[in-house]
């Protein structure tokens, strides 16, 4: 993917779903195909229906900070997250599988600066593990 320049509008479906994604140190193909499917299949829309079930496009962001760790002083620790360099293969894996599986999907920049607006539909807001 090219590099953006300031203010500009990479990707951003209007509805469906945006996952922030943090990969953890030691993840592996094993977190990926899990999550990935989690993704795709989890019964969360309208209906009891799934992302795969209604073709949903899907924003998948990277986020290394999901693993910032505060439980000591007062500045965040993201010992657990995994570096850039691991981290960004499996980014790309999950969103290679969420395709594979015939999803739209759409992906910021890895490791850029981004500014991002959504619209949460209802305060629905889940974390996903593998």
């Amino acid at each position: 993917m090219e590099p953006s320049t300031l203010g500009e509008r990479i990707s951003g479906p209007r509805q469906g779903l945006v996952v922030l994604l943090g990969v953890q140190r030691g993840d592996g193909p094993d977190q990926v195909a899990t999550v990935a499917r989690k993704i795709a299949e989890l019964r969360i829309l309208d209906d009891e229906r799934s992302a795969l079930d209604v073709g949903a496009p899907i924003l998948v962001i990277s986020q290394f900070t999901l693993y910032g760790d505060t439980r000591k002083g007062r500045r965040p620790s993201w010992v657990h997250a995994a570096p850039g360099e691991e981290a960004e293969p499996l980014v790309d894996a999950v969103v290679a599988d969420l395709r594979g599986r015939g999803l739209h999907v759409e992906t910021g920049q890895f490791g850029a600066m981004m500014e991002v607006s959504l619209v949460n539909d209802g305060p629905f807001t889940v974390l996903v593990e593998a």
